[in-house]
């Protein structure tokens, strides 16, 4: 009886249009939110947020960017490492060869760059889909990874394409700390999030389900295919070239072209697929997988195999770790393919109708 509609009464569009319509729904969003900017930041140690929930908030932004073009649109890319490197580098030539320039702007900055990029690549799109489409993307992976490695510009003339960054400031805070990372990190989520759950829920977002579902009968109705197309290839290169960014910026602090290699791109598709397509809560989920649940394995493996007796190399613990996550993954499919974020709407389906099943 806790997760019920009865008696939520909405009296006008404004209430009926609402992000969350169950009260419930909001209390629970803004009490995670209290937690994770309040709580977090007290609790949780150093390797904590540099080893799990750096990466996973990162990670999520990232496959939200990737869900809008994949799930929302039915547009498959495998270039989306790509676009990660294109704003990563594109923020960092922004930063260094601007005196002066901020953090925040950067960022933006090498976002609008992925997005020049994103619409080159996303160009095939109106010509090509399925298959063909992915390895078109796939191109764009492989072309920005010679672009970055034998054009020297963009790493300012170094050698071997390393670069680095320091002295991050946001506001004149300065973002060096653990915790300044985590909270600029989670900022920049939030705030991206938001933005993509309206966008998703206005008319572009209803043309690209309109594409992803029928484009020829999308057509015919009179949505513009060409348009659609390429404004979602434009949000999800913005959005995935920001967390290339933050990534590169936040995270790493000194990287290479291999750092947004084509197993980056596997692994953002990875994660929209086992979170669920279609669903922005499915991002935050599939990122947890796949972030969260090798730290696991590689921590729980050691600690099973001596309860049991069992001498097992660190060799052998990270064939096991690949294995299982492989496992896993296949395990997921099979269950249920619509992704994590399915399972999360079956059960608060189910709770909405506890305790009277019909």
């Amino acid at each position: 009886m806790i997760y019920r509609e009865n008696g939520q009464f909405k009296t006008g569009y404004r209430a009926d249009q609402q992000i969350f319509p169950i009260a419930q729904d909001r209390l629970a969003i803004l009490l995670i939110l209290a937690f994770a900017f309040l709580v977090v930041p007290g609790l949780a140690s150093d390797y904590l947020f540099r080893a799990i929930i750096i990466p996973f908030l990162i990670m999520s932004l990232a496959a939200l960017g990737v869900n809008i073009l994949v799930g929302y649109c039915g547009q498959i890319s495998l270039g989306s490492g790509a676009f990660m490197a294109v704003g990563a580098y594109g923020a960092y030539n922004f930063f260094v060869r601007i005196p002066g320039m901020p953090l925040i702007p950067a960022l933006i900055l090498g976002g609008l760059c992925a997005t020049a990029f994103g619409i080159l690549f996303g160009l095939p799109s109106l010509r090509v889909k399925g298959l063909y489409l992915a390895v078109t993307t796939l191109a764009a992976q492989f072309f920005s990874d010679w672009m970055f490695l034998r054009i020297k510009w963009f790493t300012l003339d170094t050698p071997s394409g390393s670069v680095s960054v320091s002295n991050l400031q946001v506001f004149g805070l300065p973002i060096d700390s653990a915790v300044s990372k985590y909270l600029f990190c989670l900022a920049v989520l939030v705030v991206m999030a938001l933005m993509a759950k309206n966008l998703v829920r206005s008319a572009i977002g209803r043309e690209w389900m309109a594409i992803r579902d029928m484009d020829v009968a999308a057509s015919v109705i009179g949505i513009r295919p060409m348009y659609a197309k390429l404004t979602a290839f434009a949000v999800s290169s913005f959005i995935i070239g920001v967390a290339g960014g933050l990534w590169a910026f936040v995270y790493l602090g000194a990287w290479e072209p291999a750092a947004f290699s084509v197993d980056m791109s596997f692994r953002l598709l990875f994660m929209v697929i086992i979170g669920g397509m279609g669903s922005i809560m499915g991002s935050f989920f599939g990122a947890a997988f796949i972030v969260v649940l090798p730290i696991f394995l590689n921590q729980f493996l050691p600690v099973l195999a001596s309860l049991f007796g069992i001498a097992i190399s660190t060799a052998g613990i990270s064939h096991a770790e690949l294995m299982i996550f492989g496992g896993l993954i296949v395990w997921f499919l099979i269950v249920e393919p619509h992704g994590l974020a399915k399972l999360w709407s079956t059960g608060k389906q189910k709770l909405r109708l506890w305790p009277f099943p019909h």
